[in-house]
């Protein structure tokens, strides 16, 4: 049997692109975990190569070549391609036919051999120290991927952002990010959001051998207008020599770069362009102008790219213009088609309309389509930016089989925003592009397999019981909540309420259809209180499961599942304290009132506590730019609720409650006010409140949630 071991060298190619750089400085960073000695490298040339082998003759793998793919060899002739093999010469052949072949080859060799996970460094997962490893699983030829292009959109990134005290964010942040999506077969990313360009994810993301593609609100990766033209109006009408001028930068940036260009036109601030240009008006308009654009867009870059890779993002109202005929396309663009943002291919939900229009291309439809997929959305109503996917895995794979069965598998992105909450659902859809298919419970046993060195069938139940927690806010499958759905909604209610509204908020029909406010406040409450007992039960489970596992594997289990079942558990107890206050306050039990919202707050609190206590280790200060869901806004609306309630009766002196339901009935008539003014805060009033109401039955236990 032939073994390789620490003193193993490493025979580099002639010539070492960055990208084969990048991936060998992984392979050596691992060799070394794993063997505890650094390794030794040395470039190919004919004397070293004779001298590596001479003398080994007990089986040992005197070196590993890394080299691009000869005529004679077992590797496929085609973009992408590696083969592993041992060699007459008893040396362990990885050969690539380009760059990304031989990258995908030394993590081929990491991940079988060396034994290194793909997601080692977001779920903290070391390789096993090792004195040898036998080599049985060669000769090795890859296959090509189910998806040409697949990546990532790191989207909506600010955990990413605020992770570091640096911005924008330093290769520190961005190497894993990018290292993850490799050793997961990616090929393509969108790297971040509206970054200022100075910063090092664009270089880096090409450095290490991925396609850079653009988001569809900034096409061809171009300058947004209005901060390239500040005080004009964003319009191609009336400055279509201004937009063009920013294209032909961008074009002129990247035009020697591995780029798959976006053709698009949305609007400043990614929306539709007409939300600024009134003039146009109708579908036909705006199907006309965006036609012109493309078409533009399109000629620009093949006049200055050789056989450039385009596409075109049918995202929201484009899919819909598309899909009425309005926008004509060039044959030769790739067309995406995106979900809603909660995993179903149907146009996504613009405010309160929710057409739901099929988004994949029909039977008839030629030329070449793509997906653009989440996994993590965030749309200030109900979506899942710091917490999984709402709805079961299941969905994933059910739209994505649909999807590449329609042919929309020339591309594939997936919304990943900040990795570390979301990565189960990113290591099953790389199986998807990889494979084309997956079998969710086999990948999930598997998946709880490396996080935790073992079969582990409670946590397994963990997972596939967390979609069943979820709240069904609508009738579509899809439609279950993620955590934002009890922050926006609840900023929502308090400001409408503390502004003396009464009227329906037109910002919450999409959940619960025209009512009137107090009608909308109790549909809330009702689906908060629901689903409690149901987060309370998964928490006690996980927390039992935590209580069997190692130090190390119970962190792990806190970190990537425990903090997002506390953030929907407090989410779902600070709402339905909010609902339950506005049901007092109406009633004009002020005191009742009161200790609700206080409660709020607890609750509320607590969830950000809970990620406090996920940012040990290395993940310190990972949360601390939560500025989406935005747990410690919701707090302070709380807050401001729970001082505005004590201004209903315990006002001017902070001291009438303290006196009516708290003080003893001796004291009442006989004490001095210089010894018994000083007001209690809100936390302390609420908490004796709550308990001397209870005992006097004027406040129904059960409602203290």
């Amino acid at each position: 049997m032939h073994y390789i071991d620490g003193n193993t060298v490493y025979l580099e190619p002639e010539t070492v692109s960055s990208p084969v750089r990048h991936a060998l400085e992984m392979i050596y960073r691992d060799h070394e975990k794993v063997f505890g000695l650094k390794p030794s490298s040395e470039r190919a040339d004919n004397s070293r190569q004779s001298s590596l082998h001479h003398g080994e003759t007990d089986g040992r793998i005197a070196c590993i070549h890394v080299r691009y793919a000869a005529d004679l060899d077992e590797c496929p002739d085609r973009p992408e391609a590696y083969a592993v093999m041992l060699g007459e010469d008893r040396f362990l052949h990885i050969v690539g036919r380009d760059d990304l072949g031989l990258v995908y080859g030394l993590l081929h060799y990491s991940r079988v051999f060396l034994g290194v996970d793909p997601l080692w460094f977001w779920a903290e997962l070391s390789p096993a120290k090792r004195d040898r490893i036998e080599i049985a699983d060669v000769p090795y030829v890859s296959v090509p991927s189910a998806v040409a292009y697949r990546g990532w959109f790191v989207n909506d990134e600010v955990c990413l952002i605020g992770w570091k005290t640096e911005y924008p964010p330093t290769a520190e942040v961005w190497q894993p990010v990018f290292e993850a999506l490799l050793r997961l077969g990616g090929n393509m990313v969108v790297p971040g959001t509206d970054l200022p360009r100075n910063g090092i994810h664009h270089r880096l993301a090409l450095d290490m051998g991925l396609y850079v593609t653009h988001h569809h609100a900034e096409p061809l990766g171009a300058e947004m207008f209005l901060r390239a033209f500040p005080g004009k109006t964003a319009s191609y009408k009336e400055h279509p020599a201004l937009f063009e001028r920013l294209w032909m930068e961008a074009i002129e940036r990247q035009k020697d770069e591995r780029i798959v260009w976006v053709l698009s036109f949305r609007g400043q601030g990614d929306r539709p362009f007409w939300e600024n240009d009134p003039e146009f008006d109708t579908p036909a308009k705006r199907g006309e102008l965006i036609s012109t654009v493309i078409e533009k867009q399109y000629n620009m870059v093949k006049a200055r790219v050789e056989q450039p890779v385009c596409c075109m993002a049918l995202y929201g109202e484009l899919a819909e213009l598309y899909k009425e005929g309005y926008i004509r396309l060039p044959e030769e663009i790739i067309k995406i088609w995106a979900d809603n943002g909660y995993g179903e291919m149907v146009s996504r939900r613009h405010g309160n309309l929710n057409l739901r229009i099929p988004a994949l291309p029909g039977p008839h439809e030629g030329g070449k389509h793509g997906l653009y997929y989440h996994v993590t959305f965030h749309d200030l109503q109900a979506s899942n930016h710091l917490t999984m996917f709402p709805s079961p895995v299941e969905l994933i794979k059910q739209e994505l089989n649909d999807a590449f069965k329609a042919r929309a598998k020339d591309y594939l992105l997936v919304n990943s925003g900040n990795i570390l909450p979301h990565l189960h659902a990113l290591d099953f859809t790389a199986e998807m592009w990889r494979n084309g298919d997956a079998d969710t419970q086999r990948h999930l046993a598997g998946f709880i397999k490396r996080m935790y060195g073992e079969e582990q069938p409670d946590i397994v139940k963990l997972y596939e019981d967390y979609a069943a927690c979820t709240i069904p806010y609508g009738a579509h499958e899809d439609e279950r909540a993620g955590e934002e759905f009890y922050h926006h909604p609840a900023r929502q209610i308090i400001g409408h309420w503390l502004q003396g509204q009464t009227c329906t908020h037109e910002q919450l029909i999409w959940a619960t259809g025209d009512i009137s406010f107090a009608e909308q406040v109790r549909w809330f409450q009702h689906c908060a209180e629901q689903a409690i007992p149901g987060w309370e039960a998964l928490q006690q489970r996980g927390r039992t499961a935590a209580q069997k596992l190692s130090d190390e594997n119970s962190r792990r289990l806190y970190i990537q599942m425990l903090v997002q079942i506390e953030l929907h558990l407090t989410g779902c107890r600070g709402l339905a304290s909010i609902c339950n206050a506005y049901v007092d306050y109406c009633s004009g039990a002020y005191p009742q009132a009161f200790i609700q919202a206080a409660r709020a707050v607890r609750h509320y609190s607590q969830g950000l506590e809970a990620l406090r206590t996920a940012e040990s280790g290395k993940w310190e200060h990972f949360y601390r730019a939560d500025w989406l869901t935005n747990i410690s806004n919701t707090i302070y609306h709380a807050s401001t609720l729970r001082s505005f309630l004590r201004m209903h009766g315990d006002s001017p002196d902070m001291f009438f409650w303290y006196k009516e339901y708290l003080m003893p009935e001796t004291e009442k008539h006989i004490y001095l006010e210089n010894t018994h003014r000083n007001p209690l805060p809100d936390d302390r009033l609420a908490e004796l409140l709550g308990e001397r109401l209870v005992e006097l039955g004027v406040l129904d236990s059960g409602r203290l949630v």
